[in-house]
């Protein structure tokens, strides 16, 4: 993300007072970089806005602002007087990611016609150019007035929305790339018109100028727009995956029902799905059984088999058996939602990396006006006298020079080319070179199931070099069982030790609580009435049991920390159990140890493969937990990992500090876990990378989210973060190489020594193009991962 243009809204205010809320706006009219830094400029301007940043590929302007002093509506009003077109967005971004794929969708329709009118005018003016080389003439399509009337049409035809919009930007004083186009073709326009009405001036008409410029422009654009809409694809199919029908049933057990609109379903209804249908909602299998192809969630192609009981998400294929599924989620709280909101957050994000390119665009306008104006002042006034043998190459005619005088000459030439300095600059490029790299590997990453928020995430991704993952539910399983259960009080059996551990348990999600309330079901034993739960993250949980009070359920530094006495026969059972890779749990009841349990959670089949195949990349891998070290230790040797890497009794505070930490040592931190106490470590680190077996919080702290729940997929996201960087890299490297070369070439830098110069139109062509490569670069991600499961590119550290 670029850092986002910030100001306070009230120097005196203090920043706590300030309560700030996003708004998203879509934004009309933004043609270069230069367009996104007038419409950042113009939204920080406003009473209220905290900060904003623009994106021009997907045109979108995420806000943060003070709803006490100004509303999304208002905001989207000042910019569409402005000149920005612009509306706030309503209906969440599910339905805003619709209207914006339907938008788009619109657009091309009429790519055809756009590109067959662009092409014959970019046909019409070459033949002008052999006319005016001398190379032959045809009847009428050669003659200068029919070349005047074409430039006449074009510019109040095809070209109009481009004068129109540069005239704009200029009276708001805030000039664009289609401001120095509409410059540039007037000037050639202007001139021509000149030398037809006052032929004594000798000057040669080009209106063949004017029109090539104007339709490579147009030609440009158009490949540009197709371009970008293939960029999109991502997106694209995401929404088409979105269910129009669901199938209401009245109950589990019945299998007619009627047909509704999937939008009109709602939480805790019955829905029926046949072989072949997409699930309309996020939901639990109650009846029947089936495979259900999940690609577009996970990446794998493999189907998965769905049995009772089980979660389906929206937007999956059902493809065996009919199920009936009790829903659970809808609208923008599906799983899917979630991810179409994901990636188009990540593609209006911007990277670090293009704060420069969004800085000199704020003054590209201003600064190439002031070159094309020395590049005159100096042909007209020094250079084509100190020079004079290259005014015919200049003039780029064999006979034009012969019929003007030297000082007709000399300006005709000095004009020429100002208008190629003009042309041939192009900010549109640096605006491109960032989103549309984004648009594109954030999309590749939501086809294999890897969600990355942003361009910051992918930026900071590349940096790693660092990883520290959590244990329980990262590195292992997450699906722990029970493995031991001692009362430690004579009158306490051990199946009411699990019964009241179960029912504190049942106020928590975490993998080890899952583990105890699946042992106590699978012994029969019936949840107890429990009231005012309480979690500790990184220690337990505790509830009030009916009559016995109090119970608590955590590790043994909890328990010292509440001053409950643990006997030494216990400490040492505890240490046994961990040794063997278990987790210890105490229980106390009213202050007092009532009993010890042991759970085991296995290491993930890919752990130790996964772990191996990073620190062969040179990466530096350490683990953090909140277990007991001989737990830990017991994991970490499993994995290959060196004893002062693994640090274990952290609680989430001391997670944070340790990371913390090895960030002040100047490393580069991810972070990998999944559970709530994870949360404040995913946020610290440099990058959170979370796990979606893990919880919402965690999810929503994290930078990168493996929807496949496989570590294996770890370096595959950083190697997506790594080659998605590179195309920012190459394409922002472009956009300066062509500026930083053409402009001096179009100013005439070589023509006292080559004879080398470029024409307004050959200049426009370059300019259409540079937009365009900077969008085929990024376009070229997909064809290096042209097979959506094939093999990810290798990780390697920068």
């Amino acid at each position: 993300m670029t850092q986002l243009a910030d100001r306070p809204t009230d120097a005196t205010a203090p920043a706590e007072a300030i309560q700030p809320q996003l708004a998203v706006l879509d934004v009309g009219g933004m043609k270069c970089a230069g367009c996104v830094r007038s419409v950042e400029k113009q939204l920080l301007k406003q009473a209220g806005v905290i900060s904003a940043t623009v994106n021009l590929v997907t045109e979108v302007a995420a806000v943060k602002y003070d709803a006490a002093q100004v509303q999304p509506a208002e905001l989207a009003a000042q910019l569409s007087q402005f000149g920005f077109a612009s509306q706030a967005r309503v209906g969440g971004e599910q339905a805003a990611a619709e209207r914006w794929v339907a938008r788009k969708t619109a657009q091309q329709q009429g790519h055809l016609r756009r590109f067959a009118i662009a092409t014959l005018l970019l046909l019409l003016s070459t033949l002008g150019h052999f006319r005016h080389m001398g190379w032959f003439d045809l009847p009428v399509l050669s003659t200068v007035w029919f070349h005047a009337v074409l430039a006449t049409l074009t510019l109040v035809g095809p070209a109009r929305g481009i004068l129109t919009d540069g005239w704009q930007g200029l009276r708001r004083g805030a000039p664009n790339m289609n401001t120095l186009v509409s410059l540039g073709a007037l000037s050639a326009y202007l001139t021509s018109v000149v030398a037809l009405l006052a032929p004594a001036l000798g000057w040669e008409c080009f209106f063949n100028e004017p029109v090539m410029l104007l339709s490579f422009i147009l030609l440009g654009r158009t490949l540009e727009d197709r371009a970008r809409f293939q960029a999109a694809n991502a997106l694209r199919s995401l929404v088409a995956l979105q269910p129009t029908v669901a199938r209401l049933v009245a109950g589990p057990d019945i299998t007619d029902g009627v047909e509704i609109p999937a939008a009109q379903v709602q939480v805790d209804e019955w829905l029926r799905v046949l072989p072949g249908e997409k699930i309309p909602a996020d939901g639990v299998v109650a009846v029947g059984q089936t495979t259900v192809d999940e690609s577009m969630l996970t990446g794998e192609s493999l189907p998965v088999l769905k049995q009772e009981g089980q979660r389906v998400t929206a937007g999956t294929l059902n493809q065996s058996g009919a199920i009936t599924l009790r829903v659970t989620q809808t609208g923008s709280d599906t799983i899917l939602a979630e991810m179409i909101a994901l990636v188009e957050t990540a593609q209006t994000r911007k990277a670090p990396v293009q704060g420069l390119a969004d800085t000199i665009s704020g003054y590209f306008t201003y600064g190439v006006l002031t070159l094309a104006a020395l590049t005159f002042g100096f042909w007209n006034f020094v250079g084509l006298s100190l020079w004079p043998e290259v005014m015919q190459t200049a003039l780029g005619s064999p006979h034009a020079h012969h019929q003007m005088t030297m000082a007709s000459s000399t300006l005709l030439v000095s004009l020429k080319l100002a208008i190629a300095v003009i042309v041939v600059a192009c900010p549109c490029a640096l605006g491109l070179a960032t989103p549309t790299a984004i648009l594109v590997g954030s999309g590749i990453g939501a086809e294999r199931g890897l969600l990355i928020r942003g361009g910051d995430s992918l930026e900071r991704a590349h940096q790693l070099d660092t990883l520290v993952f959590d244990k329980t539910g990262t590195l292992t399983q997450g699906t722990p069982t029970v493995t031991d259960c001692l009362s430690w009080q004579p009158d306490l059996s051990e199946a009411r030790l699990l019964q009241l551990a179960a029912t504190v348990e049942s106020g928590t999600r975490h993998p080890l609580a899952i583990a105890i309330q699946t042992a106590a079901v699978d012994r029969g034993l019936a949840l107890l009435t429990a009231t005012e739960f309480e979690t500790k993250p990184g220690a337990g949980v505790a509830a009030q049991i009916s009559p016995y009070g109090t119970v608590r359920l955590g590790n043994q530094a909890w328990m010292e920390q509440l001053n409950i006495a643990l006997a030494e026969d216990l400490r040492a059972t505890a240490e046994t159990l961990a040794k063997a890779g278990k987790t210890p749990v105490y229980i106390a009841i009213e202050g007092q140890l009532a009993g010890l349990m042991g759970v085991q959670d296995p290491l993930r089949d890919d752990a130790a493969q996964t772990l191996k195949h990073l620190q062969d990349l040179g990466l530096q891998l350490q683990l953090l937990s909140g277990d007991r070290v001989e737990t830990a230790q017991a994991i970490g040797t499993q994995l290959g990992l060196p004893p002062e890497h693994i640090r274990a009794g952290l609680t989430p505070a001391d997670k944070v500090a340790a990371i913390e930490a090895l960030q002040t040592a100047g490393q580069a931190v991810g972070f990998i876990g999944d559970g709530i106490n994870d949360a404040p470590a995913l946020a610290q680190a440099d990058v959170g990378i979370a796990l979606t077996s893990g919880t919402e919080i965690a999810m929503e702290s994290a930078d990168i989210l493996i929807m496949s729940d496989r570590l294996s997929d770890i370096p595959q996201a950083l190697a997506l973060s790594r080659v998605t960087f590179q195309k920012i890299q190459q394409n922002l490297a472009w956009a300066f190489t062509y500026n930083l070369i053409c402009i001096p070439l179009a100013a005439g830098i070589l023509l006292p020594t080559l004879g080398v110069t470029l024409s307004p139109g050959l200049a426009g062509g370059m300019m259409a193009l540079s937009s365009l490569g900077v969008v085929l670069n990024s376009l070229l991600l997909r064809w290096q991962l042209r097979k959506k499961n094939g093999p990810a590119p290798e990780f390697a550290r920068p």
